[in-house]
């Protein structure tokens, strides 16, 4: 059927459409703005110059079919990308529309210690009514964030991306390029969920094991092993299936602002190389990213650019960024996939030849497991229960871990690993863990003359779960704690700690998609400070997980009096060691750590590094910049439970230090 339209109408829909070419032509490509027209996708001019000027306040937006009030940054979610260049002088004004005080850090960016935006430690905040102007001179390039520091506003919305080109010609060779910037929604505020977690720190976990998948392990695995596997954690107070302390239940997850059902979308041309920024704005969440059918080659890593790596997928944590460069070649819609780490949910995007096609989302795969042999605890009469555990998480899409060697005479391995048919050979007493090794050389690190660089808790250098001493390997040695490690909200410690900088991570390696470790990553050129660490130190990520308590060395930030201290210019190693069940992206402010993972002399540099439970990994620093400088969890809610410190650089060190 047809209709005619009367000239009312038709000035009626040329005036719409009319305002909708105003607002294409304000809005940021990656914004969804305040409810007018939710799926606009533009490619204006992004904010630059020598003065940008930024308003923080509250304004209504659509998040799928609600209507919520939001805290953006110059009226959107996110809020405007800003575009510098490397060596230039910048002014940001921020006014505050709030009632609340405010703040914005620039995530990653190395600036003067009162430039770098933590109220209370940088400086006061920015009281309602206030600007405060930020001043630095750029230092660096490459892709970064900025956010609000002050409690609730991340999750609320105060986020957006920052890209700074470099001053000379870029390495990165594109065509065209995309900032994808993933985020977490909820309708509830960060105080509602802290209090929840408080009273029952699972709270928001929907996936616990039920009854039902109590007797289907029975039939598939037996009696045993079934019974052992659930005592074991039974014992621990402790669930397998706890990944994320808050799900899909209370999380939307954005893709630059979009629902998965609104379908962002990014266009290109077949065979051109196509740069994805991607941004982890989130604030609790890790997302496994993938565009089924395209490879992904990963060029920058926290703004530093690194050796191209040929990847399927990769985890990106709280904090973190990665540049990719795909090259599409099929004039087809490929599906940007986002999966979070509990798989309760998921953001989703498009990358299309022309605006309105979309390709198949791919089911989300099951949710994996925690295994014991990933908490670090050693390998014993629990064996039965492990080998169950370590079989279910490779049939969730995890690497089998070292337990191939440790699996119960007549169990089968996964289908995607083995032959129909082909059993695994009885379990070995003297089963070490496998080898994967990186492929950089790993080296042991010499103190330095005069120098005792073995701190308690520390041992020598650490390959895929083995101790390298000289030639001789062997199991490494039980953890113990520093002096001040056992505070009352340290719940637990594993029984061993390695660095598994070739492990993908839990849920991941095991179903044939090559995927991203640390130890892939070299930076692309050497570093500035090639000398060997001359102090150690040492500190452990720690937590009571029932009563939702995150602390470092086990004490929350509330009772940690001293700073940490460093002194301008001196080359340390610093280890983290996790000896919670949980992953943590341990953010430092105000300078980059370079990851020894064995790329010497082309450590890779990140501002952001996401530690897997039971792990430990040392990183170089080299403090450039005096003042205090936070040092937390990027997870928003761990660094309001506690997980925070103050890192003091001075010329000297106290005495008490050295």
């Amino acid at each position: 059927m047809t209709r005619s339209l009367s000239r009312r109408q038709m000035l009626q829909h040329g005036g719409f459409a009319g305002l909708a070419a105003a607002l294409q032509k304000l809005l940021p490509d990656y914004v969804l703005h305040a409810g007018v027209l939710p799926a606009i996708q533009t490619s204006p001019p992004a904010l630059s110059g020598e003065v940008i000027n930024l308003t923080i306040g509250e304004t209504p937006i659509r998040i799928g079919s609600r209507q919520v009030m939001a805290t953006t940054l110059n009226g959107t979610v996110p809020g405007p990308l800003i575009r510098l260049r490397e060596g230039q002088q910048v002014t940001l004004n921020v006014t505050n529309r709030l009632s609340d005080m405010t703040s914005i850090h620039w995530h990653g960016v190395l600036v003067p210690h009162d430039m770098d935006g933590v109220p209370g430690v940088s400086f006061k905040g920015i009281e309602p009514g206030e600007t405060f102007s930020y001043k630095f001179k750029v230092r660096q390039y490459g892709t970064y964030w900025y956010h609000s520091h002050s409690p609730g506003q991340l999750q609320l919305g105060t986020y957006a991306p920052l890209i700074i080109d470099h001053a000379k010609r870029d390495p990165v060779e594109y065509d065209r390029e995309y900032t994808i910037l993933l985020s977490d929604w909820s309708f509830q505020s960060e105080g509602a969920m802290l209090a929840r977690l408080k009273k029952q720190a699972g709270y928001f976990n929907f996936q616990q094991r039920t009854m039902g998948e109590f007797f289907r392990d029975l039939r598939e695995y037996g009696w045993a092993p079934t019974m052992d596997h659930y005592l074991m954690w039974s014992r621990m107070r402790m669930d397998p299936s706890d990944f994320a302390d808050v799900t899909g239940f209370a999380y939307v997850y954005l893709m630059n602002g979009l629902t998965p059902e609104a379908n962002w979308t990014a266009l290109f041309t077949p065979k051109e190389r196509v740069r994805l920024r991607f941004i982890n704005a989130g604030a609790m969440t890790f997302h496994d990213v993938r565009i089924p059918d395209l490879q992904m080659s990963v060029v920058q890593a926290d703004g530093q650019d690194v050796e191209p790596v040929a990847v399927d997928e990769f985890r990106i944590g709280p904090g973190e960024t990665y540049d990719v460069v795909v090259v599409p070649p099929d004039d087809r819609a490929y599906t940007i996939f986002s999966e979070v780490l509990d798989r309760s949910g998921y953001a989703r995007g498009t990358l299309a030849p022309r605006p309105g096609m979309m390709a198949e989302v791919p089911p989300r795969r099951r949710r994996p497991l925690r295994t014991m042999e990933e908490m670090g605890m050693r390998m014993g009469d629990e064996m039965p229960g492990m080998a169950l555990e370590m079989d279910k998480n490779a049939k969730a899409g995890g690497k089998p871990m070292m337990g191939r060697d440790m699996m119960m005479p007549g169990m089968t391995m996964p289908e995607h690993d083995m032959k129909p048919g082909m059993k695994m050979p009885p379990a070995k007493p003297d089963a070490m863990p496998d080898m994967n090794m990186p492929r950089h050389e790993m080296k042991p690190k010499p103190a330095m003359p005069g120098q005792d660089m073995k701190q308690p808790g520390m041992t020598d250098m650490k390959m895929g779960g083995l101790q390298q001493e000289g030639m001789k390997m062997e199991r490494p040695r039980p953890v113990s704690h520093g002096p001040d490690s056992h505070g009352t909200g340290n719940q637990m410690a594993p029984e061993e700690t390695t660095s598994r900088f070739d492990d993908p991570g839990a849920g991941l390696g095991g179903d044939g998609r090559r995927v991203l470790t640390y130890a892939d990553l070299m930076a692309l050129e050497p570093g500035a400070d090639h000398r060997e660490p001359g102090r150690a130190l040492e500190i452990h990520l720690t937590g009571h997980m029932e009563r939702f308590m995150w602390s470092l060395d086990g004490r929350k930030f509330s009772d940690a009096r001293q700073p940490i201290h460093f002194q301008l210019g001196e080359r340390l190693r610093w280890t983290f060691v996790n000896d919670t069940m949980m992953e943590h992206t341990m953010h430092l402010h105000g300078m980059f750590m370079e990851l020894e993972n064995g790329a010497e002399p082309r450590l890779p540099r990140k501002h952001t590094v996401l530690v897997k439970p039971a792990e430990r990994i040392s990183v170089a620093i080299t403090p450039d910049e005096r003042g205090p400088f936070a040092f937390h969890c990027h997870l928003s809610l761990h660094m309001e439970a506690g997980m925070f410190r103050v890192v003091l650089v001075s010329d000297r060190l106290p005495e008490t230090t050295r």
